[in-house]
């Protein structure tokens, strides 16, 4: 069969009839109703003869328009007459189809599209004409396996009417997986012809008790584009290079290559750096040489500080003399432009990052392209297609104490993406959590491949440029018309374990959350106990948590009762969230918090401990450290029961005060506790590392 629609694609057919699509089904094992096909009303009639009535009549488009929409279905038909009468009713065709009707059930739509990164893309939901009205569907990126099916299926809104609603039979489930499976299986539909069927969609699938029959089915034909083959470079030489060639600094002027001379001499990088420069004998009180050929020493990094017009050049010439080139320009605006960089750079023997980003920062070497940035290694790494956005993610999450391992900007990808990249940090042991930021997957088959792999292994932060509707592509199907980018990239999440968040802010959170966080693999956060001193403030917490899938319950029957004999006065709240006033958190030289914390937690039965503290309020205690001994107390029971630990400071945004909440973060970071500024941050972040924990 492959062969038979590759031919066909190559004879400039690109859309399959109903009865082409459903003989394509039927040879994945998808019962479809039992048929005629004539081309004539009168010959329409003598077909369903042979067929059990009641009838449903439609006209065979060729190029698969909706046929409801142009008055192409007809239903419940009783004999051969209403068939020939409703022939006669319909716009001219080339043909028609006459079938048994199906037995009432619950209308569902399963169907996949190529997407044009990631490749085959399963879609199921609740179908019929209203599909895109009801809007209740899940994707996958193909090939799934049954889990991924059934929680496809169990995440739709409407997943009570297949277990029966009101009375009403449950729905043969088994048999629906089936179907999706035959789909988009590893030996589906959609992966078996991978390379021509670009749309297929199954519209309605009638689900019910006694099976699953595909009562329509349209197919659209595209040949695949050929996918680049990718090879994952050894990434060790960009973090800790021998030395540093530097192209586009200046003997006259303070140009970009200038600043980035003086950033890696105050950062402390400690071996050779190499302006290149067509004439000038020194630069920044550095030797300069004329060419990439012409340094003393091939270098692991070239700094590619030059033009769009000039970089390709300097690389092809290379020969070898640079093992990475990262190019700093923009301007190479065409997919032509950017083949013709990583054709340079190859010729020269250099893999390339860029054009279009910032360069590398690798603190533990001295590697930094940005003034102000922070000397702490750590063991978060960040790969992001945006050099301007890379400088707020080093900058406000060293701020809130993030410690990088590395952080590259990868800008338009011309060779190395993502997909390159990522494979190396995946097995580096001083990379313990990955970030990423994007706005395209170049290699998106292989990128979802190795995010894959991170399953179970590393945490992993997605950051996604452009998940809006608006990206959606105009297609003529059912599952082209809804499908997104924003949903795609959900389900990649979903299959890979990774954490999608939505903002920078919730970036940085989740990110430090998963530094500071050992992941519980198989046991996800669910149960957090909330203790602050607001009670208003533990309200609201309460429902930001609820919002983002975690339970504020009741504490366990051990802290129930331990905190029974603490005998909390009047204003104070044994109930989770626990509420503490400040006046009684400074009693016994801050013991007295301590305890409940103590109790609170005894007997285990929770998955996450938030402390949330008003900082002006504990400013009026400056007489007693209140916060240091509850973030021990509460440190030390995360480590007996597995738990994790995290601290909200809130603040009023008066200088005093921030100055005062920054000591206190500092504080708690250097214990062990993770620090947010509000509780609805803190909730994401701890829901963030419940997704990773679910792999």
């Amino acid at each position: 069969m492959a062969s038979d629609l590759a031919s066909a694609l190559a004879a400039g057919k690109h859309a399959l009839s109903e009865p082409e699509a459903k003989a394509l089904l039927e040879g994945f094992g998808v019962a479809t109703p039992r048929s005629a096909v004539a081309v004539s009303a009168a010959g329409l009639a003598a077909a369903a003869s042979s067929l059990k009535p009641p009838y449903v009549v439609k006209l065979i488009s060729p190029d698969g328009a909706h046929k409801s929409d142009i008055g192409g279905v007809r239903l419940n038909l009783d004999d051969a007459a209403a068939v020939e009468a409703a022939v006669q009713a319909m716009p001219v065709a080339a043909a028609y189809l006459v079938e048994e009707m199906a037995p009432s059930g619950v209308e569902m739509v399963v169907g996949g599209y190529r997407h044009a990164r990631f490749g085959p893309v399963l879609m199921a939901g609740f179908g019929g004409i209203l599909v895109e009205i009801l809007d209740d569907i899940a994707f996958r990126v193909c090939p799934i396996n049954r889990s991924d099916a059934d929680a496809m299926l169990a995440g739709l809104k409407g997943a009570p009417l297949l277990a029966g609603y009101r009375g009403a039979a449950p729905v043969d489930r088994e048999v629906l997986l089936d179907v999706m499976m035959a789909l988009g299986g590893p030996d589906g539909l959609l992966m078996q012809h991978a390379d021509t069927i670009a749309e297929f969609d199954v519209n309605p699938l009638i689900v019910s008790t006694s099976g699953a029959v595909a009562v329509d089915a349209r197919a659209r034909m595209e040949q695949a584009p050929v996918e680049a083959s990718r090879d994952a470079p050894d990434i060790s030489a960009l973090l800790a290079p021998n030395a540093v060639a530097v192209a586009g600094a200046s003997a006259s002027n303070i140009a970009h290559g200038n600043l980035y001379i003086r950033q890696l001499k105050a950062f402390g990088f400690d071996r050779p750096i190499y302006p290149i420069h067509p004439s000038a004998e020194t630069i920044e009180g550095l030797t300069a040489y004329p060419s990439l050929t012409a340094l003393p020493e091939p270098v692991d990094y070239a700094y590619m500080a030059v033009g769009p017009k000039a970089a390709p050049g300097m690389l092809a010439a290379a020969n070898g003399a640079a093992k990475f080139a990262q190019v700093m320009a923009s301007g190479f605006d065409t997919v032509e432009a950017r083949a013709g960089l990583a054709a340079a750079g190859k010729a020269g023997g250099a893999r390339v990052l860029g054009p279009n980003c910032l360069g590398t920062y690798a603190p533990a070497t001295g590697l930094s392209f940005m003034a102000g940035s922070s000397s702490r290694a750590g063991g978060v790494t960040v790969l992001a297609q945006s050099g301007g956005l890379s400088m707020d993610i080093l900058r406000r999450g060293q701020r809130r104490g993030v410690a990088y391992r590395s952080l590259i900007t990868m800008g338009d990808c011309a060779d190395l993406g993502p997909a390159d990249l990522l494979p190396w940090f995946l097995e580096d042991p001083e990379t313990k959590v990955i970030g990423l930021y994007l706005e395209d997957a170049p290699g998106g088959r292989a990128l979802f491949e190795a995010l894959a792999k991170a399953k179970g292994r590393k945490p992993v932060v997605l950051l996604i440029g452009g998940r809006t509707d608006a990206g959606a592509r105009a297609a003529s199907s059912h599952t082209g018309a809804l499908a997104s980018d924003r949903r795609v990239w959900d389900a990649v999440a979903r299959q890979t374990g990774a954490a999608l968040v939505d903002t920078l802010d919730g970036f940085i959170d989740a990110l430090l959350a998963c530094q500071m966080f050992t992941p519980r693999y198989g046991a996800p956060t669910r149960r957090v106990v909330l203790f602050g001193n607001g009670g208003g403030a533990g309200v609201l917490a309460a429902d930001a948590f609820a919002r983002s899938g975690l339970e504020i319950g009741a504490v366990s029957e051990s802290a129930t009762s331990a905190l029974g004999e603490i005998a909390l006065p009047a204003g104070a709240s044994a109930a989770n969230p626990i509420d503490v006033p400040g006046n009684l958190l400074q009693r016994e030289d801050g013991r007295f918090g301590v305890k409940v914390v103590e109790a609170a937690l005894a007997g285990g039965g929770w998955d996450a401990f938030v402390m949330h503290m008003n900082v002006p309020g504990l400013l009026t205690y400056e007489h007693v450290d209140i916060l240091g001994p509850l973030i021990s107390a509460g440190l030390a029971a995360g480590r007996a029961g597995g738990g994790h630990v995290a601290l909200v400071l809130r603040s009023d945004g008066e200088p005093k005060v921030e100055a005062k909440k920054q000591a206190y973060a500092e504080q708690a970071l250097a214990a062990g506790a993770a620090v947010f500024n509000e509780l609805p941050d803190a909730a994401k972040a701890i829901a963030a590392m419940a997704a990773i924990e679910s792999a």
